[in-house]
């Protein structure tokens, strides 16, 4: 299959040296251009969880470039989804389908009112973890589960041939008929510890341990598991704090993804993370306090990343 991966950042990469690796053409579509360039002069490399390899493949930051595919993958982080999700159209033919990836809520809504709510499948992963070591090189720490799921219904066929699609290349992949469900209960885990550990520099197991970042981010879980229930979303669990401390007790030296990006400086996903709980909980006459403060504390922090360093 021709299949176009847009966001090629560190999970992007992961999804395109092991699917050209699988035999499929594939493009990384990334704005970066000196990524870009040297993904173009010198292939992919990939080293980590599934051994150290280099692919060659197309790589551009102008998606008329690569032109239809049989599949897009939007990988990028929340906040550039409707950018992705834009130039993504360049890249579809008639039928191509868009496999949107992204932490939080609200991405999959995104895409289909630019592409077309039809063409939308939704994906959610878990137990991954990669990063970017230089342009054209990534490293990822772990293959776990990726979840498949239609964003209006039933597994069909066409979800079917995704998931084969990944399992061919190197993946364990499931399909589901309710992906509201799996969307939730990783954002319960991700609101538990991604806006905590933006704000404290504290790993998975550091926040589980600290008695000071437990409370704020165990009360973040239940808020969004109260959420999830007031919105009638089917859940698989009981316990909420007993759900993600037996979670982060799996990766105790994890750092989220919002740690990262504030190690390097970046801005977070923080509106669709822990920041989309407020209204969802104003919304249904709840309150949700520890999010609220995670949410307003991270962007105080994320504000002064655009100042200018002191001297």
């Amino acid at each position: 299959m021709k299949i176009a991966i847009v966001g090629a950042g560190a999970m992007g990469c992961v999804y395109a040296a092991l699917m050209a690796d699988a035999g499929n053409e594939v493009w990384a579509v990334d704005t970066w251009r000196e990524h870009v360039d040297a993904i173009a002069a010198k292939g992919l490399r990939l080293e980590g969880a599934s051994g150290d390899r280099t692919v060659a493949l197309g790589a551009t930051t102008d998606p008329a470039a690569a032109g239809p595919c049989d599949l897009v993958i939007i990988a990028t982080k929340a906040p550039q989804v409707d950018v992705a999700a834009a130039g993504a159209r360049a890249l579809l033919g008639p039928e191509t389908p868009v496999l949107t990836i992204q932490n939080g809520l609200g991405s999959a809504a995104k895409v289909a009112r630019i592409v077309g709510p039809e063409r939308v499948i939704v994906g959610v992963v878990g137990g991954f973890g990669a990063s970017i070591r230089a342009p054209g090189h990534a490293h990822h720490n772990g293959m776990e589960l990726v979840r498949l799921g239609e964003s209006d219904g039933a597994v069909t066929p066409r979800l079917e041939r995704i998931a084969a699609l990944w399992r061919d290349a190197g993946f364990t992949v499931k399909c589901f008929d309710d992906i509201a469900q799996l969307v939730w209960e990783k954002l319960i885990c991700n609101v538990c510890y991604s806006g905590t550990a933006a704000l404290t520099g504290l790993t998975v197991g550091a926040i589980i341990e600290d008695p000071d970042a437990w409370p704020i981010a165990s009360g973040c879980a239940q808020e969004a598991y109260r959420v999830a229930r007031a919105r009638n979303i089917r859940l698989d669990i009981d316990d909420p704090v007993a759900y993600v401390r037996d979670f982060g007790a799996k990766i105790p030296d994890a750092r989220p993804s919002m740690l990262l990006d504030h190690m390097s400086g970046r801005r977070s996903e923080i509106d669709a993370i822990n920041g989309a709980i407020p209204p969802e909980a104003l919304a249904l006459g709840l309150e949700a306090p520890c999010n609220s403060l995670v949410s307003a504390l991270v962007r105080a922090k994320e504000a002064r990343f655009d100042l200018p360093k002191e001297q």
